[in-house]
């Protein structure tokens, strides 16, 4: 792994497969570091033939951290919610995705088929709006549109992320955390609690910083509705949704597509707000198969 000097920040970054392949940049989404793009899932691409970037959004993992950048107090967010006021975030949505056109350029790729999970799908959007040059297709993956009136997370998951783990508690945080993904994870897909711990582990060990968690929650809500920005894409577009996702439910998903025009739009039975190891080859496939015909169209 190394680093890229972009807009000004250090970005954390990785490749994978032969450089001379169309390449495929990954977005990750909040609070959520690049490893969370697996190896398995990263080589499933390069087997397809393509040459994988995946990096640190600013302010997670080993990218440049916003160390005192205070994110809105929860007047702020309560004054928004009702009156639309503006929130003040540290930084943008936008921001993040002029670090995306950044990574490109700082490793001189002109153009790439652009993959985005979550907020990384709404990142992966505004970048597709903002530099549709940059991007060869889209392929948004359990993400939304952001549009109002679109159902919020299960009352469950809901009430779980309002609460504030003890973070100078390791246990307590890893349980926590251990909790937060079995509540989204995949039901046709469960993993055991071993298995979340042992991801969890391997990410808290890497970096753990929930400060930067809580300002790029902050752009997402000053974001707003991308509604009108969407409906401006012209690029080759695959929207990917979980049936079972209780965090950004699949009516999000479906709300996406209906806004970009021509875009595809494929439910996972199963599926909730994660990617589970057994259906990596299938999101994989489904990934390339569209990148594929985007370059037979554009011949």
């Amino acid at each position: 792994m190394a680093q890229l000097q972009v807009n000004g920040l250090q970005i954390e970054y990785d490749t994978f497969g032969d450089a001379g392949n169309d390449p495929v940049l990954l977005i990750m989404g909040l609070g959520t570091q690049m490893t969370a793009w697996s190896l398995d899932f990263c080589n499933a691409l390069v087997g397809h033939g393509y040459y994988v970037i995946r990096f640190d959004n600013r302010d997670i993992g080993l990218s440049t951290k916003f160390e005192g950048a205070e994110p809105p107090s929860r007047l702020r967010y309560l004054l928004h919610h009702l009156f639309n006021s503006s929130l003040n975030a540290p930084y943008s949505l936008a921001d993040m995705a002029d670090d995306s056109a950044g990574v490109l350029q700082a490793l001189n790729i002109e153009s790439a088929h652009v993959v985005g999970a979550s907020m990384g799908g709404m990142i992966a959007q505004l970048l597709t709006v903002g530099y549709p040059a940059r991007v060869r297709s889209l392929t948004s993956i359990m993400s939304s549109s952001g549009a109002p009136g679109l159902p919020p997370p299960r009352a469950d998951v809901a009430k779980h992320y309002a609460r504030r783990p003890n973070v100078d508690d390791p246990d307590a945080m890893i349980a926590h955390l251990i909790r937060t993904f079995q509540l989204i994870g995949s039901p046709g897909y469960r993993r055991s609690e071993d298995e979340w711990r042992e991801l969890i582990l391997a990410s808290v060990s890497r970096s753990f910083y929930p400060q930067g968690f809580v300002r790029q929650f902050a752009a997402i809500i000053a974001d707003g509705s991308r509604v009108e920005r969407l409906q401006t894409i012209d690029r080759p577009t695959l929207v990917i949704h979980g049936r079972e996702d209780p965090l950004v439910p699949i009516e999000c998903g479906i709300d996406t597509a209906k806004h970009i025009k021509g875009a595809q739009l494929e439910v996972i039975e199963g599926m909730g707000h994660d990617i589970p190891p057994p259906l990596v080859d299938r999101l994989t496939a489904l990934i390339a198969e569209h990148a594929d015909h985007s370059i037979s169209a554009a011949r």
